[in-house]
């Protein structure tokens, strides 16, 4: 009983295999997924297969990187899109100050923007976030976030940063990063936070875990994200994934 938080079936990286991909996934108890579109291209795809899937549901952002591409049509386009019952959150959005292709400033702007929207719709966002921590929960407060919530993608910040961002209503999400050996931060992290703002993705075809670290992602790993946290914690692998389960049943709205 698997929820794989952020996948990105919509990437050119399963054009050839998605049906398997999807059977492995479903084997390994993987229930439902949410497919996370960042570009008018993995838009396009995430709805398509919200409508192939009766179990895979779709977000709806753009993305950071690419910020400097976004015109006013695609942020009305992504504000149409929310209004679909299968649509759930609005992004993935935030800051990348990694690669340099969109500026900062600009990058900042798309990001406003889309908080706005998603409170404005009403749904919960996904962040995005490299190297730009502070600037990314200085806005999320400034732009009172909290009124929506949402997740924090594939977390590899500090126990402090996870605990300011519990504090604004956000979900701490962990992906492969933490079954790495020298996750040192992650783990820490995964085992001290509240069980009840915890949640598992892949960020599929990326990211992929250990035992299959350097391998295409896909999201029947993320039963290995559930079993590293369950270990973390003293826990058990079922009771991991059926809190995962609840938690983003409720941070998507989904019954």
């Amino acid at each position: 009983m698997l929820f794989d938080t952020h996948a990105h079936l919509n990437a050119v990286q399963f054009n050839e295999d998605l049906e398997e991909v999807i059977e492995r996934a479903k084997a390994e108890g993987v229930e439902k997924i949410v497919v996370v579109g960042f570009d008018t291209e993995t838009i396009t795809r995430a709805m398509e297969l919200t409508e192939t899937y009766d179990f895979i549901y779709a977000a709806v952002g753009w993305h950071p990187v690419d910020a400097i591409d976004m015109k006013e049509e695609d942020l009305d386009w992504i504000k149409e899109l929310a209004s679909h019952p299968k649509v759930v959150a609005i992004g993935e959005m935030g800051l990348d100050y990694h690669w340099d292709k969109s500026p900062k400033d600009i990058q900042k702007e798309v990001f406003r923007k889309q908080i706005a929207l998603a409170k404005e719709v009403k749904l919960p966002i996904i962040i995005h976030n490299r190297d730009a921590t502070a600037d990314v929960v200085q806005i999320l407060k400034e732009e009172k976030a909290e009124e929506v919530g949402g997740i924090m993608h594939c977390f590899t910040g500090s126990a402090e940063v996870a605990k300011e961002c519990i504090d604004i209503n956000f979900y701490i999400s962990f992906g492969g990063p933490v079954t790495f050996k020298n996750a040192k931060k992650p783990k820490e992290v995964a085992a001290e936070i509240p069980l009840d703002r915890l949640l598992i993705e892949t960020d599929c075809p990326y990211l992929t875990p250990h035992p299959y670290r350097g391998k295409r992602n896909e999201p029947g790993y993320v039963k290995y994200v559930a079993e590293e946290i369950a270990e973390l914690r003293g826990m058990t692998y079922e009771e991991i994934a059926r809190h995962t389960m609840e938690n983003a049943k409720k941070c998507f709205g989904i019954s």
